[in-house]
């Protein structure tokens, strides 16, 4: 286990270079909980939340309320991982005073940080929330709120131009004060140059090893959510499988009455079961 001294952002930016940082997304008090235990440095309460934990086909549809849940039980059942609050499809885009009111709601629900997708068109608001005190971390490359929109699920950074225009974006943001920039489904080429082109961390997701650290989806990683299977996931449990096992003996032992057993139920004072039972033959 890690130290238990909470991390900051300063502490995060730190160790460009010299350690690895380990992030997963986090939805709720117990398993926040446990990846906190087991040292992952950033808890990102992603809006992927809207599919592994609401059902939804895509991360669009999940609003601030429904995230302010979701942060405010991370945020209770972590200690040292710095704990970052995606701001939904429709809460920063509209204009940079709502997106600063909504980063402050984030903030008021346990977040150390905020996470936006974007680049260049959303300096401003990048700046406004810095601003207000609040720590940013951006997001380029395949951007979900977004650029299935115009591209679908694409792979970024594979032509030149494209690959130039990445970097840039990286740059931009990192002079707009972000603290780390998530890229996802960036080439490894491209991601490697951006890393070496900034001086914040990189974090990456489906981008290959270069950059400074990497994040995952937890219910992608330990093998329970079902309904898509990136290929970038390395599963590193399958626990769909178990949690169907369990279930289904606790429903089997329920309908043959072995569960309950005795070692699962109490049972009245053996003085005050007689009492009770002569007064109930009177």
């Amino acid at each position: 286990m890690q130290g238990r001294t909470k991390l900051s952002v300063s502490d995060i930016i730190s160790k460009k270079g010299k350690e690895k940082l380990s992030v997963l997304t986090a939805y709720d008090y117990s398993t926040a909980k446990i990846c906190d235990s087991a040292g992952i440095d950033i808890l990102l309460v992603g809006d992927s939340a809207a599919m592994v934990v609401l059902g939804y086909s895509s991360t669009v549809p999940v609003g601030m309320q429904e995230m302010m849940i979701f942060c405010g039980a991370v945020a209770r059942g972590t200690k040292r991982a710095i704990v970052v609050g995606d701001m939904p499809f429709g809460s920063y885009q509209v204009d940079p005073s709502v997106a600063v009111e909504n980063a402050i709601q984030m903030i008021k629900s346990g977040c150390d940080a905020v996470k936006l997708e974007g680049n260049s068109e959303i300096v401003d608001t990048i700046t406004a929330i810095i601003d207000a005190g609040i720590p940013v971390m951006g997001h380029i490359g395949f951007r979900p709120q977004t650029s299935s929109l115009w591209e679908g699920h694409k792979l970024q950074g594979r032509t030149k131009e494209g690959a130039n225009k990445l970097i840039e974006d990286a740059i931009i943001l990192e002079k707009a004060g972000v603290f780390s920039i998530v890229l996802e489904m960036v080439t490894s080429e491209v991601v490697d140059a951006i890393t070496k082109s900034v001086s914040i961390p990189t974090i990456g997701i489906g981008s290959g090893p270069n950059s400074d650290g990497q994040v995952l989806v937890l219910h992608d990683m330990l093998g329970i959510y079902q309904d898509i299977r990136p290929k970038f996931v390395k599963r590193y449990a399958e626990l769909n499988k178990g949690i169907f096992d369990a279930v289904s003996t606790y429903n089997h032992e329920v309908k043959i009455g072995m569960f309950p057993g005795e070692s699962n139920t109490f049972h009245m004072d053996a003085k005050e079961l007689d009492k009770w039972k002569n007064e109930r033959r009177v």
